[in-house]
């Protein structure tokens, strides 16, 4: 079937929390066409790179098809059983806290409720956390001090009515593509100005009217100056500070921060001050740069309380914003998923509103303090005190930081589930039990975006092999664990139901949470219930919070935080004189279980880099296509260098996306240390004090081949490609007979050999092949060489010989590297259609082979093409005029 006939199902993106709405058509074959939908709030239509690759990404090569018991498949009756009589035992001979959870944002609401209510209601435990742990705990702390619960006072229409949008520590272009055109089209629309707040240069730089590159940590030094000049100035809004509590002290402790401790010029900080002062609606957008910090709650609360002073809250176009990683990381809060909350954003400390949920729940056993965050909850499992530890949907052994100590201390727990997609991440393999979970475009229920919408995720292919959902799964436990009646769930919408309800209680303590609107809500409805921002009751739906100057503290009153600067607790020295940056790339996710499977996502950036400002590589005389070694106090890693100076001397940047099954070496959690903010417990990953050396290789080479590898050497990093796989390789070890080492890393013992050396240069080329078919072709040098690449991972549909040769036949397109994922257009390309047609704009790049045309998060990368390549042109032509 080719799918002509199948329905278009409203479904929602799996990736960031813009929460983008995506048409799903099945093809009856297993595959799936995607599309945005025109009709979403969140996107209208528009999905980025990766939301337009996600039908690459719903193939089986990778899944988990059935239970898997200490290594070998079983059924499902015994493996829960097993699952749930561990968890039994471990908590009659050790107590309810001998046991853990650790979820994800990638959960569906119902599935987290469900985790949620068993282990703080029924298991008596508040020992499950979430990844959320290491995206957003802070700005959930933050929110609490300043509005008494975790609420987003706007809404992406704020985006849209802004005259100020301010980027504090987000890569608005490349991490959330979608919104950044929305705040683009603010800005041509009615001259919306730009400013980015972060120490490296990024894509969202490129259309910014002030980059302000501080120093790293120095957040709120900027903001207490912010605060001070607003006071200074008397540009507060009296009337609304009458709803405010503790502004003088938040004013002192304002003061006595020096704002040069930024490294930024008093110019500079004075001018952002005039610009932010004097523009009323003013949107403060902030991500991980600020929530990814030792001090990450109050630089917050920094934010905060400017809106707060000047009224800039609650109100059209105006207001402090967080945008979420996850697309369920915010569902995941509503919940009660961290440690430390209760569902429906009700408080774990509050003995009323336990004793609310436990009558509610008509559960045995309440929680009654919070459990362990997650840093704290690893450490717990490495130090025995966690007898079964559950994961869900998220990979610790790569993703927490100082990942190696991680890993061992899951490798060394009693008893390990791990519930995932497939068995192939760097915690499955370390897993007793694994369970295969229903994934995305597979499983229905809801999630919430970064401004409050809860849309629906609907299923549109059947759950592979034995997969189930993981409500289902938890559900399935509980009533084996003796609970039946309270876990006795038919469907996600019974789940959601039992939510709203739930939620009409929290309203009830003065919560902002409530959408008990629909505790009735029938199946039929549930299935086509239409994105809706929360709250949704009888009375009101959506809409924005705090315009109205009422807060969710006892008094109905805000708090002002005092906060003042705090350093990153890493602190560069002799033998650590570099401080490492980490985040994420354009084209991929997390640690690329679902992106890493598209190989036109693949093609942007396929290697695991670090980036270096050119004063810093010549003093130590690195060289472009290096590889260096980075090393903390707890880990080290391999990574290609990337020489610019978009980083400052003495800073560097890596991506955080890959893992043991990619590039086992350069696994950028492995070298960032336990660091956490105090009052959150969010890991510092944007400050680790690192030393960088060239590697000492003995050769470079780089393969392509019809399946993965993962040879026993010190350097290998591999990417998808249409064909199979492409990896780059360094060894520090001479090897004697490359064409048998060959046949042993790609697996094919007795494949015929094509090769060609130049032992004298250090050179060896094998092409390896099975009959007629190519298999695999290496390519070893004594230095790194520059091959076409992007031409060969099209292989292996090339003679032998040919492929040998390292280079595109003349009468084939050599198109580069890829820089536009969305269509496909790679840099040689865009450089040839630059010059031959003498463009001299992005847009015409757009209009003459659509690069940048749809996302556009590819722009600031195209703009640099055009100022190099593009020729030049006499004021009085044709061209000229046209820019």
């Amino acid at each position: 079937m080719d799918g002509a006939g199948l329905p278009e199902v409203r479904s929602t993106c799996a990736y960031c929390g813009v929460g983008c709405g995506v048409l799903l058509r099945a093809d009856g074959a297993g595959g799936l066409a995607v599309r945005g939908d025109p009709d979403h709030p969140a996107n209208y239509g528009r999905l980025c790179s990766k939301g337009m690759a996600l039908g690459e990404t719903v193939g089986l090569e990778h899944r988990l098809l059935s239970p898997r018991v200490f290594g070998r498949n079983t059924n499902w009756d015994d493996a829960l059983q097993l699952v749930a009589n561990r968890f039994s035992d471990a908590i009659a001979n050790h107590g309810p806290d001998s046991v853990a959870f650790y979820v994800s944002g990638q959960l569906l609401t119902e599935d987290y409720y469900v985790a949620n209510k068993l282990m703080k209601g029924f298991i008596g435990s508040a020992n499950i956390d979430t990844n959320s742990r290491l995206c957003m705990a802070s700005t959930v702390a933050g929110h609490k001090r300043a509005f008494g619960t975790d609420t987003v006072p706007g809404t992406y229409e704020d985006l849209d009515q802004a005259d100020l949008v301010v980027l504090v520590g987000s890569n608005l272009a490349w991490c959330h593509p979608v919104l950044y055109q929305r705040v683009l089209a603010a800005r041509q629309a009615r001259g919306t100005k730009i400013v980015v707040i972060d120490p490296r240069r990024t894509a969202s730089c490129d259309q910014a009217d002030l980059h302000l590159a501080l120093k790293p940590g120095s957040d709120i030094a900027l903001f207490n100056r912010l605060l001070t000049r607003i006071y200074e100035g008397e540009h507060t809004a009296p009337e609304f500070l009458d709803r405010t509590v503790g502004f003088r002290d938040a004013i002192n402790a304002a003061q006595q921060d020096d704002p040069a401790v930024t490294g930024l010029s008093a110019d500079r900080i004075e001018a952002f001050c005039d610009l932010w002062i004097n523009t009323d609606r003013v949107v403060t957008i902030f991500s991980q740069g600020v929530n990814q910090s030792s001090s990450g709650t109050d630089k917050v609360n920094a934010i905060l309380n400017c809106h707060l002073a000047t009224g800039r809250i609650g109100r059209e176009g105006m207001g402090p914003f967080s945008v979420t990683g996850q697309p369920n990381a915010m569902g995941g809060r509503e919940v009660g998923g961290l440690a430390n909350m209760l569902a429906c954003h009700l408080d774990i400390e509050n003995a009323d509103h336990r004793d609310a949920v436990q009558r509610f729940w008509n559960a045995p056993t309440m929680v009654e303090r919070p459990g362990l965050k997650a840093v704290d909850l690893f450490r717990a499992v490495d130090e025995g005190q966690i007898k079964a530890l559950w994961i869900i949907h998220t990979n610790p052994a790569a993703t927490m930081p100082d990942a190696d100590h991680v890993r061992k201390a899951i490798a060394s727990c009693p008893f390990t589930v791990v519930g995932d997609l497939t068995d192939r991440t760097d915690t499955a393999r370390l897993a007793d039990v694994l369970l295969p979970a229903a994934g995305w475009a597979e499983k229905s229920g809801t999630v919430t975006n970064s401004d409050r919408t809860i849309s629906r995720q609907r299923a549109v292919l059947p759950a592979p092999g034995q997969a189930r959902a993981d409500w289902d799964i938890l559900a399935e436990v509980g009533r084996r664990m003796g609970w039946k009646t309270s876990f006795n769930y038919e469907s996600p919408a019974e789940i959601f139901r039992e939510h709203a309800a739930l939620s009409s209680i929290a309203k009830s303590f003065g919560k902002d949470f409530d959408i008990s609107e629909y505790a009735e809500i029938d199946d039929d409805e549930y299935a086509e219930l239409f994105p809706v921002q929360w709250p949704v009751t009888a009375r009101a739906t959506g809409g924005r919070f705090f315009g109205d100057g009422q807060f969710f503290h006892t008094d109905g009153k805000a708090r002002f935080v005092p906060v003042a600067h705090r350093p990153p607790e890493a602190e560069t020295s002799a033998r650590y004189p570099f401080l490492l940056n980490t985040g994420r790339m354009r084209d991929q996710w997390h640690t690329m279980t679902r992106s890493g499977l598209s190989p036109r996502l693949s093609a942007h950036l396929a290697e695991p880099f670090v980036e270096v400002n050119p004063e810093d590589a010549g003093r130590l005389d690195l060289c472009p296509a290096d590889l260096v070694e980075i090393n903390s106090s707890v880990g080290q890693g391999v990574f290609r260098i990337y020489i610019t100076d978009a980083v400052a001397p003495g800073h560097v940047f890596a991506p955080i996306h890959w893992t043991g099954e990619t590039a086992p070496s350069a696994r950028v959690d492995a070298i960032v240390p336990s660091v956490t903010d105090p009052i959150s417990g969010q890991p510092e990953t944007k400050a680790t004090a690192v030393s960088i050396r060239r590697m000492k290789a003995a050769w470079y080479g780089f393969a392509v081949s019809t399946k993965a590898i993962s040879p026993p050497i010190e350097y290998w990093a591999t990417a998808r490609t249409e064909g199979g796989y492409r990896t780059e390789l360094a060894g520090k070890h001479v090897v004697e007979n490359w064409v048998s080492t060959a046949r042993d890393w790609f697996g094919v013992p007795d494949a015929t050999a094509i090769s060609t050396e130049d032992p004298a240069r250090g050179s060896f080329r094998i092409a390896l092949k099975e009959g007629s078919r190519l298999v695999a072709a290496l390519f070893v040098f004594a230095k790194p060489e520059a091959l076409m690449r992007d031409y060969l991972a099209t292989l292996p549909e090339v003679a032998p010989q040919l492929v040998l040769s390292g280079r595109a036949p003349l009468d084939s397109e050599d198109v580069g590297p890829t820089i536009c994922s969305c269509f496909g257009v790679g840099l040689k390309s865009i450089i040839r259609a630059i010059q031959a047609e003498r463009l001299v704009s992005v847009d015409e790049i757009g209009e003459t082979i659509q690069a940048g045309t749809n996302c556009g998060s590819c722009r600031p990368e195209l703009a640099e093409l055009v100022s190099v390549h593009s020729p030049k042109l006499d004021k009085k032509s044709k061209c000229y005029q046209k820019a």
